[in-house]
């Protein structure tokens, strides 16, 4: 997508579109008050015709609009005036690109970009533009036969800017929303594709193609022999049942000297049947989605590498699949994690913090400035926080408000859940250090302590995404979450937001 900034009237604009915005009570956002005048009242005729709504989120396409130079006008409802907030932002100019996209129009100026929204700046309404166009415009289709319906044409996104000064932090927020929603799509298609086809292996040539040809970017892959030297005997327990070996990806992106670096390890269970411990059949099909956390991380990768970051940024993905068989690992096996802790496997399907632990472990060899690791974990935390937030443990204050806070800026948001010694007493095994299961109370939290007993002496956080990694139903599919919390996160450490 190519963007341009501009300060011109929004009716002397050539374009194919041109978006305003109206608020309650008949008052006109900036843009529509420029079209207004030029059309001589034809914004004002259509609101008392009751053609247009001022909703959050409603749009109503005019064409032919008298003295207007462009095509076609999209007027969006922005609600009350004054109140006007990020998430209303990103919701109408959601409702205005799914209007576009089923037109012909190759050229769009957003004019709501000049409204005034609630602690956004140009560089943020800019981003949240190019992040939202993006997730509208997304198909999945990789694996569809036949004749593919062709996407939008749409090719160029001008942003109206109040004044001249305002332009290149715009064009900023523009380039990096641009990468952020590359992350976005990547999450998406690698939680979209089937587990018959997104194996561990598959996994691996992602990542290798995604560092080919970049020189701050490599990628190296542990098989399941160089696993078992290191000792990673939590990890293998997960892929034993399966005949699908199990692999170990390392991503190391360099943009920051000798800095310490960022890690981020993602949870890469391709299929989870539960294991021995089988799942319930219903549902299951979404199974493929619990390898997210590693589509997360690795989406968050291509993210930075697309905005080119000065920041050291670590990735590490343990991907398996969770089969049950002959070889599978059976409730009440115990297994040792490359620390060196034993593990009462009491449930095969609380399997996601088995191999987490192990590259956990593996990950303090780059003494890292801080280590976050993303897993599509516990239904608990569904059941706590819904497909709204993203719950997220720390051992450190600090860290745990920083990636809450942008969470918040981001538009992904996050709830903090807490860590206690009350509940890690709920990990107790009569015959090993701990059981992988802590009982039905707490399990999110639970899961979070047991993760917990491998990062002694790291700065370190969990985020737990099994409600926001995918939606069910009609809409069924990955959302990209939490690309844009963590890449927030890493915007806001290397100094790159204006």
């Amino acid at each position: 997508m190519e963007y341009f900034t501009t300060t011109s009237n929004a009716s002397r604009r050539a374009v194919d579109c041109v978006i305003v915005g109206v608020y309650a009570r008949n008052k006109l956002g900036v843009g529509a008050e420029e079209v207004n005048t030029a059309s001589k009242g034809e914004i004002s005729k259509r609101i008392k015709s009751g053609d247009i709504c001022s909703s959050i989120g409603r749009c109503t396409i005019l064409t032919n609009v008298p003295g207007v130079k462009a095509d076609r006008v999209a007027v969006v409802g922005l609600g009350k005036s004054g109140k006007l907030t990020a998430t209303g932002f990103k919701k109408s100019l959601t409702a205005a690109a799914q209007a576009i996209s089923q037109t012909k129009a190759k050229s769009v100026l957003t004019c709501l970009t000049l409204e005034p929204v609630v602690d956004s700046s140009s560089y943020y309404l800019a981003r949240h533009t190019a992040e939202a166009v993006h997730d509208v415009l997304y198909r999945f289709t990789q694996m569809k036969s036949g004749r593919k319906k062709k996407g939008s044409p749409l090719k160029t996104i001008g942003l109206a800017v109040a004044k001249r000064s305002d332009g290149a932090k715009a064009k900023l927020g523009a380039e990096h929303g641009e990468g952020i929603a590359a992350g976005v799509s990547l999450a998406k298609e690698l939680g979209n594709l089937p587990a018959n086809v997104c194996t561990p292996n598959y996994l691996a040539r992602t990542a290798k193609k995604l560092a080919a040809g970049n020189g701050k970017l490599t990628t190296k892959v542990l098989n399941e022999t160089e696993m078992k030297r290191l000792g990673m005997g939590s990890l293998l327990s997960v892929s034993a049942g399966s005949a699908e070996p199990a692999k170990l990806i390392v991503m190391q992106y360099k943009g920051a000297g000798s800095d310490q670096p960022v890690v981020l390890v993602g949870k890469g269970v391709t299929f989870d049947t539960g294991g021995i411990s089988l799942k319930p059949g219903p549902a299951m099909d979404e199974m493929k989605f619990d390898m997210c956390g590693a589509a997360g991380v690795i989406g968050t990768m291509a993210a930075v590498a697309k905005m080119k970051l000065p920041i050291n940024l670590n990735v590490v993905v343990p991907a398996v699949e969770n089969m049950p068989s002959s070889t599978a690992t059976k409730p009440g096996d115990i297994v040792k994690s490359m620390s060196g802790q034993t593990i009462e496997v009491l449930n095969k399907d609380a399997e996601g913090r088995l191999i987490l632990c192990d590259a956990l472990t593996y990950s303090r060899r780059f003494k890292p400035a801080a280590i976050i690791d993303v897993a599509t974990l516990t239904g608990a935390c569904v059941v706590a926080l819904g497909a709204h937030r993203t719950g997220i443990m720390s051992n450190n204050d600090e860290l745990r408000e920083e990636i809450f806070g942008a969470g918040e800026i981001a538009e992904d948001r996050g709830w903090p859940l807490p860590l206690g010694d009350e509940y890690a007493a709920q990990l107790k095994s009569n015959f090993a250090d701990m059981a992988n299961i802590g009982g039905p109370g707490g399990g999110a939290v639970t899961a979070g302590c047991f993760l917990g007993k491998f990062t002694d002496g790291l700065n370190w956080a969990h985020l737990d995404i099994a409600g926001t990694a995918w939606k069910s139903g009609a809409k069924k599919g990955a959302s990209g979450r939490p690309v844009p919390m963590l890449s927030q996160v890493l915007l806001a450490r290397c100094g790159a937001l204006p």
